[in-house]
């Protein structure tokens, strides 16, 4: 008996999915557990594998296209099974509601005949050209008595800069010149005599489809920003210390520890020390988080992921910086799951790396905090009444004001600037 695949919800986010790509084909067998086809949820590219064994009888949703969760994905059963009525019995018990447009037609050769033999010819546009007559306040002649269409500005720009307008060819309706195209005149120094002028450049573009992460970026994010009341905080940390620790450390050849795991491992203690700061809003009420997951923002090609670091108070820096370097490559190449991107109660986005010496970040729901690390910059400093060399890093903590407070918010800084001032006291 033929069953119908619907598209999966693979993750708790997921509302939609795309096909990236069919690893069947109509009329190949397909076995219960084989890889049937590669589906692109809001965060990564995921296996998708079959149910049942049978048949391939029918591909409800092309590769490339976009469609929601319980969507017709396929048909599978006996080869040669009719299984048009179960597709009509599935698009009556939705109501013929969207998920109907999922459903092609089963044949596809009686719909090509039907279309041609009901084709009918298409009217003839008229062929005449429409004539735009020109604004006649724009007008303007020339020597020889010519017309020249041109806007008052170009007219008034061009007499700035000493331009004759009756050298510069036109872009706007009906071949009037406008401003733009004066300030990109360039006179041409002819050869032999030849006074053509110089071609401007020309306006291009392209466009592409939003992908299924850049659009729960999109609404994700806009939740965010327009729901959660943010205020900022910003911190420069001297990070003298922290560079002669984290030296010490990677003497050691089987050591590899970053600045962004020192930031990482003194957030979680801090946290710990303020528990307001790893809180969320529900609504009627707030969520005190007793374990700290933190999530850290991955650039991919396609958007932000953050993977998680669960319980990151209680682990070392070595075992941190081997999390974080798993998770940057398998967010890279499209292979994390669902669990590595859930249950955050705080988030770290650090762009010290692109050079970016501070900006502020928008809160990833649902924590009510999000922790901005910019780069590590070469400044003078005062140090003991001397004007002396410093490194010092601008941190931005971007807060949701119905859970946190400033004097909360500056607590929480002010604890992370004395572990990162001296990395020592984290090991105590």
């Amino acid at each position: 008996m033929a069953e119908i695949v619907y598209m999966p919800k693979l993750s708790d986010t997921m509302t939609e999915g795309v096909v990236a790509e069919w690893h069947k084909k109509v009329g190949d067998e397909v076995k219960s557990g084989e890889v049937l086809a590669e589906i692109e949820t809001d965060k990564a590219t995921m296996e998708f594998e079959s149910f049942y064994d049978g048949v391939l009888l029918y591909i409800g949703v092309e590769k490339g296209k976009s469609v929601p969760v319980d969507v017709v994905l396929a048909v599978i059963g006996e080869k040669g099974e009719d299984f048009a009525a179960l597709l009509e019995k599935e698009v009556a018990s939705k109501g013929g509601d969207s998920k109907k447009e999922a459903v092609k037609e089963v044949s596809k050769e009686e719909t090509k005949s039907e279309t041609k033999a009901d084709a009918k010819p298409a009217p003839v546009a008229d062929s005449k050209p429409a004539v735009t007559e020109a604004p006649k306040a724009s007008q303007s002649t020339s020597n020889d008595g010519d017309r020249i269409f041109a806007s008052p500005l170009a007219k008034k720009v061009a007499e700035e800069k000493g331009i004759d307008i009756n050298l510069v060819a036109g872009t706007g309706d009906a071949g009037r010149v406008v401003k733009r195209d004066v300030d990109h005149y360039v006179p041409y120094i002819p050869a032999a005599g030849n006074f053509t002028q110089a071609p401007v450049g020309e306006e291009s573009y392209t466009e592409e489809n939003v992908s299924q992460m850049r659009k729960v970026i999109a609404r994700r994010l806009g939740e965010s920003k327009f729901t959660a009341p943010h205020f900022y905080l910003t911190l420069d940390i001297d990070m003298d210390q922290a560079i002669e620790a984290r030296k010490a450390m990677n003497a050691d050849k089987n050591v590899k520890i970053s600045f962004n795991d020192l930031v990482l491992k003194a957030s979680a203690m801090a946290l710990r020390k303020h528990p307001v700061i790893n809180s969320s809003w529900r609504g009627d009420t707030i969520r005190r988080n007793q374990h700290i997951h933190i999530g850290v923002a991955v650039a991919v090609d396609e958007g932000l992921l953050v993977p998680v670091i669960r319980f990151a108070d209680s682990k070392g820096l070595q075992q941190i910086g081997a999390e974080v370097k798993d998770f940057a490559e398998r967010a890279k190449a499209k292979k994390l799951q669902p669990a590595d991107w859930e249950g955050n109660t705080f988030t770290i986005s650090n762009l010290g790396m692109f050079g970016i010496e501070s900006f502020t970040a928008i809160i990833n729901s649902p924590d009510s905090c999000i922790l901005a690390v910019g780069g590590i910059k070469e400044v003078p400093v005062v140090k003991n009444g001397q004007v002396v060399p410093g490194n010092v890093m601008k941190l931005t903590l971007s807060c949701d004001h119905r859970v946190v407070d400033g004097a909360s918010g500056a607590a929480f800084l002010q604890t992370l600037k004395s572990y990162l001032e001296n990395p020592v006291t984290m090991l105590v």
